[in-house]
């Protein structure tokens, strides 16, 4: 019964991860947005630097450039 609880708490604590990259990247496009680009480019940056294997890191880039003058 105890490992089943452990077991259980475990896949519930990785149920609320999420795609952190998806997610920055969602905020960053609420902030270009809002013409909030300087805060927009430093979560393009993290995403970047942090998931770069993630399909949101290619997207990142392009945003970056296209922000930046």
């Amino acid at each position: 019964m105890r490992r089943l609880l452990l077991v259980l708490c475990f896949a519930l604590s990785l149920a609320g991860c999420g795609d952190r990259a998806k997610e920055l990247y969602e905020t960053a496009q609420f902030e270009e947005k809002q013409t909030n680009d300087e805060h927009a480019g430093k979560l393009y940056r993290e995403i970047i630097e942090k998931y770069p294997d993630s399909p949101y890191a290619a997207q990142a880039k392009a945003r970056l450039t296209a922000l930046e003058p």
